[in-house]
């Protein structure tokens, strides 16, 4: 449904379900995409996070953590973030409590610049053992003892029980018991070279297939299922629901409050540098 003439875009995201969900009416024009034609590609969200510093997308999913470091190079999109509340990453290990100190033992977590070691960090500032590995990696390798526990993310909070792994702590509940506000995980992100006037329309556009696809939920379902981990239809509809809400369609005033509270709390331990006081497009005008 392009209206005017085309201009093509690169966008990159994860094959997970909550991405495939709010970016199939985007990526396959089921909405007007005011004459931007996206070329998109899938990667790991930790391979997104290093993409960005490397500026090789216009538009991609970036941790909020990564973000942090690149507020002066990528500006927010006030639509298609995952924030929410009962949805952060969990702390697991096959004992069902750990000792009380824990610094020295093996920890593996998805990615150095995910929102999830952000977040392990803040709990458990002592522990230096971190191994990185593929999220979908990780439950196996605390069953299988190559690491005393895991954080995980995305699909693997559904499956965790199931496997006979235990949680040591919800870093999400964590989160919202310190700060009150939903934890912001994950967002999408525009370069700030690009022209406002485009990211404007990239703004609108992502906005309207959010809206989309939360009022046309089987529309997107081929698309989600090619891409997911071989899930069952029913973890499938919990990740969704669990990640595409309210915030997903605009982050609003609490959204944002949320993204600025992480960075403020990042700069405060001197991990990040300066962040930009103009975080999203709709702040822009």
């Amino acid at each position: 449904m392009n209206s005017t003439r085309s201009q093509q875009l690169t966008i990159g995201f994860s094959p997970c379900p909550n991405d495939t969900f709010i970016f199939d009416a985007m990526v396959n024009a089921k909405v007007d995409t005011e004459g931007i034609l996206f070329k998109y590609e899938f990667h790991d969200v930790e391979a997104l996070n290093k993409m960005a510093f490397k500026s090789k997308l216009d538009i991609t999913k970036l941790s909020y953590y990564a973000f942090a470091h690149l507020t002066s190079e990528y500006i927010l999109l006030d639509a298609g973030s995952a924030l929410g509340r009962g949805c952060g990453p969990v702390l697991i290990s096959r004992e069902k409590e750990l000792e009380s100190d824990i610094s020295h033992i093996s920890v593996a977590i998805p990615g150095k610049l995910t929102t999830a070691n952000f977040l392990f960090s803040l709990a458990f500032p002592n522990v230096n053992n971190k191994i990185e590995m593929l999220f979908s990696d990780i439950e196996n390798a605390v069953l299988k003892g190559e690491v005393k526990a895991g954080v995980i993310i995305h699909e693997n909070r559904f499956t965790y029980e199931q496997k006979g792994l235990n949680k040591i702590l919800d870093l999400g509940q964590y989160w919202e018991g310190t700060t009150n506000l939903p934890i912001p995980l994950g967002g999408i992100v525009v370069k700030r070279d690009i022209p406002q006037g485009i990211m404007e329309k990239i703004n609108r556009i992502m906005k309207r297939s959010v809206e989309y696809a939360l009022k046309n939920p089987n529309s997107s379902s081929e698309f989600v299922a090619a891409h997911s981990q071989e899930m069952e239809p029913e973890v499938l509809k919990s990740h969704i629901e669990m990640y595409v809400n309210d915030f997903t369609i605009d982050l609003g005033d609490e959204g944002k409050q949320a993204v600025k509270t992480l960075l403020e709390k990042a700069k405060k331990l001197n991990i990040i540098p300066k962040f930009e006081e103009v975080l999203t497009v709709n702040d822009l005008s």
